[in-house]
Protein backbone atom coordinates (compact mmCIF):
# COMPACT_ATOMS: atom_id res chain seq x y z
CA UNK A 1 0.00 0.00 0.00
CA UNK A 2 1.39 3.39 -0.95
CA UNK A 3 1.61 5.57 2.17
CA UNK A 4 0.84 8.64 0.11
CA UNK A 5 -2.52 7.30 -1.09
CA UNK A 6 -5.75 7.84 0.83
CA UNK A 7 -7.36 4.74 2.26
CA UNK A 8 -10.99 4.12 1.47
CA UNK A 9 -11.68 1.57 4.19
CA UNK A 10 -11.91 4.14 6.95
CA UNK A 11 -13.15 7.70 7.13
CA UNK A 12 -12.98 10.34 9.89
CA UNK A 13 -15.00 9.70 13.08
CA UNK A 14 -15.39 5.98 12.27
CA UNK A 15 -12.90 4.15 14.49
CA UNK A 16 -14.47 1.74 16.94
CA UNK A 17 -12.93 -0.95 19.14
CA UNK A 18 -12.74 -3.51 16.36
CA UNK A 19 -11.26 -1.02 13.92
CA UNK A 20 -8.39 0.00 16.21
CA UNK A 21 -6.59 -3.29 15.54
CA UNK A 22 -7.36 -2.93 11.85
CA UNK A 23 -6.02 0.61 11.80
CA UNK A 24 -2.79 -0.38 13.54
CA UNK A 25 -2.32 -3.28 11.12
CA UNK A 26 -2.90 -0.91 8.22
CA UNK A 27 -0.29 1.55 9.53
CA UNK A 28 2.25 -1.22 10.13
CA UNK A 29 1.70 -2.60 6.64
CA UNK A 30 2.18 0.84 5.11
CA UNK A 31 5.34 1.37 7.16
CA UNK A 32 6.80 -2.00 6.15
CA UNK A 33 6.24 -1.14 2.49
CA UNK A 34 8.20 2.10 2.92
CA UNK A 35 10.33 1.72 6.06
CA UNK A 36 12.87 4.48 5.54
CA UNK A 37 11.41 7.73 4.22
CA UNK A 38 14.05 10.16 3.01
CA UNK A 39 14.79 13.48 4.67
CA UNK A 40 13.00 15.19 1.79
CA UNK A 41 9.84 13.11 2.40
CA UNK A 42 9.89 13.83 6.11
CA UNK A 43 10.37 17.55 5.57
CA UNK A 44 7.50 17.49 3.10
CA UNK A 45 5.28 15.81 5.68
CA UNK A 46 6.20 18.45 8.24
CA UNK A 47 5.42 21.15 5.69
CA UNK A 48 1.99 19.60 5.09
CA UNK A 49 1.40 19.54 8.83
CA UNK A 50 2.39 23.20 9.11
CA UNK A 51 0.01 24.22 6.32
CA UNK A 52 -2.91 22.41 7.92
CA UNK A 53 -2.17 23.89 11.36
CA UNK A 54 -2.18 27.39 9.93
CA UNK A 55 -5.32 26.72 7.87
CA UNK A 56 -7.31 25.36 10.82
CA UNK A 57 -5.89 27.61 13.55
CA UNK A 58 -9.14 29.47 14.20
CA UNK A 59 -11.16 26.25 14.24
CA UNK A 60 -8.69 24.65 16.67
CA UNK A 61 -8.84 27.64 19.00
CA UNK A 62 -12.63 27.83 18.91
CA UNK A 63 -13.02 24.07 19.46
CA UNK A 64 -10.76 24.18 22.52
CA UNK A 65 -12.70 27.21 23.73
CA UNK A 66 -15.90 25.14 23.48
CA UNK A 67 -14.38 22.23 25.37
CA UNK A 68 -13.34 24.51 28.24
CA UNK A 69 -16.43 26.68 28.32
CA UNK A 70 -13.96 29.54 27.95
CA UNK A 71 -10.38 29.03 26.86
CA UNK A 72 -8.34 32.11 26.00
CA UNK A 73 -7.83 32.25 22.23
CA UNK A 74 -4.53 34.05 22.84
CA UNK A 75 -3.29 31.26 25.10
CA UNK A 76 -4.18 28.64 22.49
CA UNK A 77 -2.54 30.44 19.59
CA UNK A 78 0.61 31.52 21.43
CA UNK A 79 1.06 28.63 23.85
CA UNK A 80 0.03 25.79 21.54
CA UNK A 81 -0.11 26.70 17.86
CA UNK A 82 2.94 28.98 17.75
CA UNK A 83 5.01 26.48 19.72
CA UNK A 84 4.09 23.71 17.26
CA UNK A 85 4.97 25.87 14.26
CA UNK A 86 8.35 26.72 15.79
CA UNK A 87 9.02 23.03 16.49
CA UNK A 88 8.28 22.21 12.85
CA UNK A 89 10.84 24.80 11.69
CA UNK A 90 13.40 23.40 14.11
CA UNK A 91 12.97 19.76 13.09
CA UNK A 92 12.85 20.61 9.39
CA UNK A 93 16.19 22.38 9.76
CA UNK A 94 18.03 19.67 11.71
CA UNK A 95 16.63 16.24 10.85
CA UNK A 96 18.85 15.75 7.76
CA UNK A 97 21.93 16.05 9.95
CA UNK A 98 20.52 13.79 12.65
CA UNK A 99 19.68 11.07 10.12
CA UNK A 100 23.33 10.63 9.13
CA UNK A 101 25.01 7.46 10.43
CA UNK A 102 27.24 7.96 13.44
CA UNK A 103 30.70 6.43 13.01
CA UNK A 104 32.00 4.39 15.95
CA UNK A 105 35.44 3.21 17.04
CA UNK A 106 36.55 -0.34 16.22
CA UNK A 107 39.00 -1.96 18.65
CA UNK A 108 42.28 -3.41 17.42
CA UNK A 109 41.24 -7.06 17.54
CA UNK A 110 38.32 -6.37 15.20
CA UNK A 111 40.29 -4.40 12.61
CA UNK A 112 39.91 -3.74 9.73
CA UNK A 113 36.13 -3.77 10.33
CA UNK A 114 33.94 -0.65 10.27
CA UNK A 115 31.20 0.20 12.75
CA UNK A 116 28.46 2.79 12.87
CA UNK A 117 24.99 3.52 14.23
CA UNK A 118 22.03 3.96 11.89
CA UNK A 119 18.95 5.86 12.99
CA UNK A 120 15.91 4.14 11.57
CA UNK A 121 12.23 4.78 12.32
CA UNK A 122 10.63 2.66 15.02
CA UNK A 123 7.46 2.07 12.99
CA UNK A 124 4.11 3.12 14.44
CA UNK A 125 3.99 5.45 17.45
CA UNK A 126 0.92 5.74 19.70
CA UNK A 127 0.34 9.22 21.12
CA UNK A 128 -2.04 9.65 24.07
CA UNK A 129 -2.82 13.34 24.55
CA UNK A 130 -4.41 15.04 27.60
CA UNK A 131 -7.13 17.71 27.67
CA UNK A 132 -5.16 20.64 29.09
CA UNK A 133 -3.09 21.42 25.99
CA UNK A 134 -4.76 19.17 23.43
CA UNK A 135 -3.12 20.73 20.36
CA UNK A 136 0.44 21.05 21.67
CA UNK A 137 0.46 17.66 23.39
CA UNK A 138 -0.90 15.78 20.38
CA UNK A 139 0.83 17.61 17.53
CA UNK A 140 4.09 18.16 19.47
CA UNK A 141 4.83 14.42 19.75
CA UNK A 142 3.54 13.96 16.19
CA UNK A 143 6.19 16.37 14.91
CA UNK A 144 8.90 14.27 16.58
CA UNK A 145 7.37 11.07 15.19
CA UNK A 146 7.20 12.40 11.63
CA UNK A 147 10.75 13.80 11.80
CA UNK A 148 11.99 10.36 12.87
CA UNK A 149 10.14 8.76 9.92
CA UNK A 150 7.36 7.06 11.85
CA UNK A 151 3.65 6.61 11.33
CA UNK A 152 1.39 7.69 14.19
CA UNK A 153 -1.98 7.15 15.83
CA UNK A 154 -3.18 9.92 18.16
CA UNK A 155 -5.68 9.31 20.96
CA UNK A 156 -7.51 12.49 21.97
CA UNK A 157 -8.98 12.92 25.47
CA UNK A 158 -12.75 12.53 25.72
CA UNK A 159 -12.75 15.92 27.53
CA UNK A 160 -11.51 17.48 24.26
CA UNK A 161 -14.31 16.18 22.04
CA UNK A 162 -14.81 19.35 19.98
CA UNK A 163 -11.08 19.72 19.40
CA UNK A 164 -10.72 16.04 18.60
CA UNK A 165 -13.26 16.26 15.80
CA UNK A 166 -11.50 19.25 14.24
CA UNK A 167 -8.05 17.65 14.54
CA UNK A 168 -9.34 14.44 12.97
CA UNK A 169 -10.79 16.36 10.06
CA UNK A 170 -7.65 18.48 9.61
CA UNK A 171 -5.13 15.65 9.73
CA UNK A 172 -7.29 13.49 7.47
CA UNK A 173 -7.05 16.32 4.94
CA UNK A 174 -3.25 16.38 5.27
CA UNK A 175 -2.37 12.69 5.53
CA UNK A 176 -3.74 9.24 4.67
CA UNK A 177 -4.87 7.41 7.81
CA UNK A 178 -2.22 4.74 7.27
CA UNK A 179 0.34 7.48 7.94
CA UNK A 180 -1.37 9.65 10.60
CA UNK A 181 -4.71 8.90 12.26
CA UNK A 182 -6.72 10.50 15.05
CA UNK A 183 -8.81 8.37 17.41
CA UNK A 184 -11.56 9.99 19.48
CA UNK A 185 -13.65 8.53 22.28
CA UNK A 186 -13.23 7.62 25.94
CA UNK A 187 -13.67 4.63 28.25
CA UNK A 188 -13.23 1.37 26.31
CA UNK A 189 -11.56 3.17 23.38
CA UNK A 190 -8.93 4.69 25.69
CA UNK A 191 -8.26 1.36 27.37
CA UNK A 192 -8.02 -0.52 24.07
CA UNK A 193 -5.70 2.10 22.59
CA UNK A 194 -3.13 1.72 25.39
CA UNK A 195 -3.18 -2.07 24.89
CA UNK A 196 -2.27 -1.88 21.18
CA UNK A 197 1.09 -3.29 20.07
CA UNK A 198 2.69 -0.01 19.02
CA UNK A 199 6.42 0.35 18.54
CA UNK A 200 6.41 3.11 21.18
CA UNK A 201 3.83 5.03 23.19
CA UNK A 202 4.04 8.65 24.29
CA UNK A 203 1.61 9.39 27.12
CA UNK A 204 1.01 12.78 28.72
CA UNK A 205 -1.20 12.93 31.79
CA UNK A 206 -1.45 12.15 35.48
CA UNK A 207 0.87 9.82 37.34
CA UNK A 208 -1.96 7.42 38.21
CA UNK A 209 -3.18 7.08 34.61
CA UNK A 210 0.45 6.81 33.52
CA UNK A 211 0.81 3.69 35.67
CA UNK A 212 -2.15 2.04 33.94
CA UNK A 213 -0.82 2.95 30.49
CA UNK A 214 2.59 1.54 31.34
CA UNK A 215 1.03 -1.66 32.67
CA UNK A 216 -1.04 -2.03 29.49
CA UNK A 217 1.98 -1.36 27.27
CA UNK A 218 4.03 -3.93 29.18
CA UNK A 219 1.72 -6.70 27.98
CA UNK A 220 3.17 -6.19 24.50
CA UNK A 221 6.61 -5.03 25.72
CA UNK A 222 5.93 -1.62 24.19
CA UNK A 223 8.44 1.01 25.40
CA UNK A 224 6.89 4.20 26.76
CA UNK A 225 7.67 7.86 27.19
CA UNK A 226 5.65 9.07 30.16
CA UNK A 227 5.19 12.81 30.57
CA UNK A 228 3.52 13.06 33.96
CA UNK A 229 2.94 15.85 36.43
CA UNK A 230 3.50 16.21 40.13
CA UNK A 231 4.07 19.16 42.39
CA UNK A 232 6.62 21.54 40.89
CA UNK A 233 7.97 23.81 43.65
CA UNK A 234 9.18 27.40 43.36
CA UNK A 235 11.83 28.74 45.71
CA UNK A 236 12.63 32.44 46.16
CA UNK A 237 15.95 33.63 47.59
CA UNK A 238 15.88 36.57 50.00
CA UNK A 239 17.86 38.74 47.57
CA UNK A 240 15.11 38.64 44.93
CA UNK A 241 12.91 41.57 43.94
CA UNK A 242 9.49 40.34 45.06
CA UNK A 243 7.55 42.40 42.51
CA UNK A 244 9.60 40.88 39.70
CA UNK A 245 9.13 37.38 41.13
CA UNK A 246 5.38 37.93 41.60
CA UNK A 247 4.98 39.04 38.00
CA UNK A 248 6.81 36.00 36.63
CA UNK A 249 5.01 33.58 38.93
CA UNK A 250 1.58 35.08 38.26
CA UNK A 251 2.09 34.77 34.50
CA UNK A 252 3.10 31.12 34.83
CA UNK A 253 0.62 30.11 37.50
CA UNK A 254 -2.41 31.65 35.79
CA UNK A 255 -1.64 30.66 32.21
CA UNK A 256 -4.50 28.32 31.34
CA UNK A 257 -5.74 28.98 34.90
CA UNK A 258 -2.98 26.81 36.29
CA UNK A 259 -4.06 23.75 34.29
CA UNK A 260 -0.48 23.15 33.20
CA UNK A 261 1.72 20.20 34.16
CA UNK A 262 4.75 22.46 34.67
CA UNK A 263 2.91 25.25 36.51
CA UNK A 264 4.54 26.30 39.79
CA UNK A 265 2.55 24.22 42.28
CA UNK A 266 3.62 25.70 45.62
CA UNK A 267 5.95 28.48 46.71
CA UNK A 268 8.68 28.82 49.34
CA UNK A 269 9.39 32.39 50.51
CA UNK A 270 11.94 33.67 53.06
CA UNK A 271 10.35 33.99 56.47
CA UNK A 272 8.46 37.22 56.92
CA UNK A 273 8.13 37.99 53.19
CA UNK A 274 4.66 36.55 52.55
CA UNK A 275 2.59 39.70 53.14
CA UNK A 276 4.79 41.76 50.83
CA UNK A 277 4.69 39.08 48.14
CA UNK A 278 0.89 38.82 48.28
CA UNK A 279 0.61 42.56 47.79
CA UNK A 280 2.77 42.40 44.66
CA UNK A 281 1.06 39.25 43.38
CA UNK A 282 -2.38 40.86 43.71
CA UNK A 283 -1.22 43.92 41.78
CA UNK A 284 0.16 41.75 38.97
CA UNK A 285 -2.99 39.64 38.75
CA UNK A 286 -5.27 42.67 38.69
CA UNK A 287 -3.20 44.22 35.90
CA UNK A 288 -3.44 41.07 33.75
CA UNK A 289 -7.05 40.24 34.66
CA UNK A 290 -8.92 43.39 35.84
CA UNK A 291 -12.09 41.30 35.86
CA UNK A 292 -12.72 37.58 35.53
CA UNK A 293 -16.30 36.56 34.81
CA UNK A 294 -16.61 37.70 31.19
CA UNK A 295 -12.89 38.07 30.57
CA UNK A 296 -12.07 36.01 27.48
CA UNK A 297 -8.38 36.00 28.46
CA UNK A 298 -9.03 34.17 31.73
CA UNK A 299 -9.57 30.48 31.10
CA UNK A 300 -12.27 28.43 32.81
CA UNK A 301 -11.75 25.15 34.62
CA UNK A 302 -12.24 22.39 32.04
CA UNK A 303 -15.26 20.62 33.62
CA UNK A 304 -17.30 20.17 36.79
CA UNK A 305 -15.18 17.26 37.97
CA UNK A 306 -12.00 19.34 38.00
CA UNK A 307 -13.79 22.39 39.40
CA UNK A 308 -15.21 20.38 42.32
CA UNK A 309 -11.82 18.79 42.96
CA UNK A 310 -10.23 22.23 43.33
CA UNK A 311 -13.05 23.46 45.56
CA UNK A 312 -12.44 20.37 47.68
CA UNK A 313 -8.80 21.37 48.14
CA UNK A 314 -9.86 24.81 49.36
CA UNK A 315 -12.43 23.44 51.77
CA UNK A 316 -9.97 20.89 53.18
CA UNK A 317 -7.26 23.54 53.62
CA UNK A 318 -9.71 25.93 55.29
CA UNK A 319 -10.81 23.26 57.76
CA UNK A 320 -7.19 22.49 58.64
CA UNK A 321 -6.37 26.11 59.43
CA UNK A 322 -5.19 27.67 56.17
CA UNK A 323 -5.94 31.30 55.33
CA UNK A 324 -7.29 31.96 51.83
CA UNK A 325 -6.61 35.17 49.93
CA UNK A 326 -8.90 35.33 46.90
CA UNK A 327 -8.00 37.80 44.15
CA UNK A 328 -11.29 38.75 42.53
CA UNK A 329 -10.82 42.40 41.49
CA UNK A 330 -14.50 43.37 41.11
CA UNK A 331 -15.95 40.68 43.42
CA UNK A 332 -17.83 38.73 40.73
CA UNK A 333 -19.86 35.56 41.20
CA UNK A 334 -17.90 33.02 39.19
CA UNK A 335 -19.77 29.81 39.96
CA UNK A 336 -21.92 29.85 36.82
CA UNK A 337 -18.97 30.31 34.47
CA UNK A 338 -16.86 27.56 36.07
CA UNK A 339 -14.00 29.97 36.70
CA UNK A 340 -11.94 30.17 39.88
CA UNK A 341 -10.41 33.38 41.14
CA UNK A 342 -6.65 33.20 41.72
CA UNK A 343 -6.25 32.21 45.36
CA UNK A 344 -3.21 32.29 47.64
CA UNK A 345 -3.15 29.99 50.66
CA UNK A 346 -1.05 30.62 53.77
CA UNK A 347 -0.81 28.72 57.04
CA UNK A 348 -0.15 25.57 55.04
CA UNK A 349 0.67 22.19 56.56
CA UNK A 350 1.96 19.08 54.71
CA UNK A 351 -1.09 17.00 55.69
CA UNK A 352 -3.47 19.15 53.61
CA UNK A 353 -4.72 17.64 50.35
CA UNK A 354 -3.44 20.66 48.45
CA UNK A 355 0.09 19.72 49.52
CA UNK A 356 -0.33 16.03 48.68
CA UNK A 357 -1.91 16.14 45.22
CA UNK A 358 -1.06 18.05 42.06
CA UNK A 359 -3.16 21.23 42.08
CA UNK A 360 -3.73 21.89 38.36
CA UNK A 361 -5.59 25.11 39.01
CA UNK A 362 -5.12 28.81 39.98
CA UNK A 363 -4.35 28.08 43.64
CA UNK A 364 -0.94 28.89 45.14
CA UNK A 365 0.05 27.62 48.60
CA UNK A 366 2.86 29.58 50.26
CA UNK A 367 5.29 28.24 52.85
CA UNK A 368 8.10 30.12 54.57
CA UNK A 369 11.66 29.00 55.30
CA UNK A 370 14.67 30.08 57.31
CA UNK A 371 17.49 28.22 55.55
CA UNK A 372 17.71 27.05 51.93
CA UNK A 373 18.80 23.59 53.08
CA UNK A 374 15.42 23.16 54.82
CA UNK A 375 13.68 23.63 51.48
CA UNK A 376 16.08 21.28 49.70
CA UNK A 377 15.37 18.60 52.31
CA UNK A 378 11.61 19.16 51.95
CA UNK A 379 11.74 18.85 48.15
CA UNK A 380 13.98 15.77 48.28
CA UNK A 381 11.61 14.04 50.73
CA UNK A 382 8.83 14.11 48.11
CA UNK A 383 8.40 12.53 44.67
CA UNK A 384 10.67 14.12 42.10
CA UNK A 385 8.86 16.97 40.31
CA UNK A 386 8.54 17.74 36.62
CA UNK A 387 10.06 21.18 37.21
CA UNK A 388 11.79 23.10 40.01
CA UNK A 389 11.90 26.89 39.81
CA UNK A 390 14.50 28.95 41.67
CA UNK A 391 14.55 32.75 41.81
CA UNK A 392 18.00 34.23 42.37
CA UNK A 393 20.51 35.95 40.05
CA UNK A 394 23.50 34.54 41.93
CA UNK A 395 24.69 31.59 39.82
CA UNK A 396 26.68 29.91 42.60
CA UNK A 397 23.61 29.73 44.84
CA UNK A 398 21.47 28.51 41.95
CA UNK A 399 24.01 25.79 41.19
CA UNK A 400 23.95 24.78 44.86
CA UNK A 401 20.19 24.19 44.72
CA UNK A 402 20.30 22.50 41.31
CA UNK A 403 23.08 20.09 42.29
CA UNK A 404 21.29 18.97 45.46
CA UNK A 405 17.85 18.31 43.95
CA UNK A 406 16.27 16.30 41.14
CA UNK A 407 13.58 17.44 38.72
CA UNK A 408 12.73 17.05 35.08
CA UNK A 409 13.71 20.70 34.54
CA UNK A 410 15.48 23.33 36.62
CA UNK A 411 14.29 26.86 35.85
CA UNK A 412 16.20 29.86 37.13
CA UNK A 413 14.15 33.07 37.28
CA UNK A 414 11.56 31.75 34.83
CA UNK A 415 8.64 29.34 34.78
CA UNK A 416 6.90 27.33 32.02
CA UNK A 417 8.86 28.74 29.08
CA UNK A 418 11.25 25.79 28.81
CA UNK A 419 8.46 23.73 27.21
CA UNK A 420 8.60 26.00 24.16
CA UNK A 421 12.39 25.89 23.79
CA UNK A 422 13.11 23.93 20.62
CA UNK A 423 16.56 22.70 21.56
CA UNK A 424 15.80 21.54 25.12
CA UNK A 425 14.57 18.04 25.96
CA UNK A 426 11.26 17.88 27.80
CA UNK A 427 10.43 15.19 30.32
CA UNK A 428 10.33 14.14 33.93
CA UNK A 429 12.27 11.99 36.34
CA UNK A 430 11.00 9.42 38.80
CA UNK A 431 7.32 9.98 39.60
CA UNK A 432 7.13 12.85 37.09
CA UNK A 433 7.89 10.67 34.12
CA UNK A 434 10.46 8.84 32.01
CA UNK A 435 11.95 9.53 28.61
CA UNK A 436 12.35 12.81 26.75
CA UNK A 437 11.15 14.46 23.61
CA UNK A 438 11.57 17.93 22.02
CA UNK A 439 15.03 18.91 20.84
CA UNK A 440 17.39 16.30 19.36
CA UNK A 441 16.10 13.94 22.04
CA UNK A 442 12.71 13.93 20.31
CA UNK A 443 14.27 12.60 17.11
CA UNK A 444 16.49 10.04 18.81
CA UNK A 445 13.81 8.89 21.29
CA UNK A 446 11.57 7.94 18.38
CA UNK A 447 14.34 6.36 16.32
CA UNK A 448 15.91 2.93 16.64
CA UNK A 449 19.64 3.32 17.20
CA UNK A 450 20.73 0.31 15.24
CA UNK A 451 24.36 -0.79 15.54
CA UNK A 452 26.01 -1.93 12.32
CA UNK A 453 29.37 -3.65 11.84
CA UNK A 454 30.90 -4.54 8.50
CA UNK A 455 33.89 -6.80 7.91
CA UNK A 456 35.95 -6.83 4.70
CA UNK A 457 37.14 -9.97 2.92
CA UNK A 458 40.02 -10.23 5.34
CA UNK A 459 38.67 -12.19 8.33
CA UNK A 460 41.13 -11.19 11.03
CA UNK A 461 39.42 -13.09 13.85
CA UNK A 462 40.50 -16.39 12.30
CA UNK A 463 43.94 -15.79 13.78
CA UNK A 464 42.65 -16.09 17.36
CA UNK A 465 40.36 -19.09 16.89
CA UNK A 466 41.08 -22.27 18.92
CA UNK A 467 43.25 -23.97 19.83
CA UNK A 468 44.32 -21.28 22.29
CA UNK A 469 48.03 -22.12 22.37
CA UNK A 470 49.25 -20.02 19.46
CA UNK A 471 51.80 -17.19 19.73
CA UNK A 472 49.00 -14.66 19.14
CA UNK A 473 47.27 -15.88 22.29
CA UNK A 474 50.42 -15.41 24.34
CA UNK A 475 50.77 -11.91 22.87
CA UNK A 476 47.18 -11.06 23.81
CA UNK A 477 47.77 -12.35 27.31
CA UNK A 478 50.86 -10.20 27.77
CA UNK A 479 49.58 -7.00 26.16
CA UNK A 480 45.79 -6.88 26.43
CA UNK A 481 44.73 -9.05 29.36
CA UNK A 482 46.29 -6.83 31.98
Amino acid sequence: MNSQTKTTSMTPHSFDLQQLDELLAQQKYAYQNHPLPSAKERIDRLARLKRILVKYQDQFAEAINQDYGNRSIGETKIGELLTCLEHIKYYSKHLTQWMKPSKRHVSIIHQPAKAWVQYQPLGVVGIIAPWNYPLLLSVGPLICAIAAGNHAMIKISSASSHFGQVLEKALYEAFPVELVAVVNGGGPISDAFSHLAFDKIIFTGSTEIGKTVMAAAAQNLVPVILELGGKSPALVHSSSDLHDVAQRLAAGKLWNSGQTCVAPDYLFLPRGKTAEFIQHFKACVEEMYPHIQNNQDYTAIINDKQYNRLQGYLEDARKLGATLVEINPVHEDLTHVRKMAPTILTGISPDMRIMKEEIFGPLLPILEYDQIDEVIAFINSRPRPLALYYFDFDQARADYVAQRTHSGHFGQNTVLTHVAQDDLPFGGVGASGMGKYHGPEGFFSLSHERSVMSNPKLYSLKFILPPFNKPIHRLISKTLLR
